[in-house]
């Protein structure tokens, strides 16, 4: 089943979003009229979403070098 590249593409979108949410609470980036930007919520959410996308894609990497292994 070739699942792994799909899943992978979003996972790393996933990451980027996390980024983006993380850098909006923060005031970087995006229009002051979102709900998001200034918001301390927003910081920890991004944190949240880039912690979870970097452990799937680890985890996916760890199962894909042990289904090659065996």
């Amino acid at each position: 089943m070739k699942i792994g590249k799909p899943v992978i593409i979003i996972v790393i979108i996933i990451s980027i979003l996390g980024t983006i949410f993380h850098l909006q609470g923060k005031s970087i980036i995006g229009p002051e009229s979102s709900f998001m930007y200034s918001n301390p919520e927003w910081i920890t959410h991004g944190l949240q979403i880039i912690i979870l996308g970097t452990v799937m894609i680890t985890l996916g990497s760890v199962l894909r070098m042990i289904k090659k292994h065996s």
